[in-house]
């Protein structure tokens, strides 16, 4: 079965078959090459007869980035803070925070050092 679709760098499409997503990375029309991107990280290239074969359709970006990477602690997808002890949020910011108290009462009163 053809598509229709034109493979378009930095598009998401789906593959109905396989049910996996992929991004189109790079388009050389001279040379008949279509670069992909799995989301798992895999690189594919297709020629255009090819790409014209395939059963896809758009789709949408992941949400969760993290397909191409090997992430494996939730701490690296930024979403949760687990590994800070909570000594360490009570601790004194030292001559930072005395710097960034003074910033602010400045600008407070409309004062900037600019």
């Amino acid at each position: 079965m053809a598509n229709e679709l034109d493979p378009v760098v930095e598009n998401w499409y789906l593959h109905l078959d396989k049910g996996q997503r992929f991004e189109v990375v790079a388009l050389d029309e001279q040379n008949g090459l279509v670069a992909l991107q799995h989301y798992d990280g895999d690189l594919e290239e297709v020629s255009l007869a090819e790409w014209a074969q395939m059963e896809i359709e758009l789709s949408e970006e992941p949400q969760n980035w993290s397909g191409a990477v090997d992430v494996v602690e939730i701490d690296d997808l930024g979403t949760e803070v687990t590994d800070t002890p909570e000594d360490d949020w009570a601790e004194s910011l030292g001559e930072f925070g005395e710097v960034a108290r003074e910033r602010i009462k400045q600008e407070s009163k409309g004062v900037s050092e600019d």
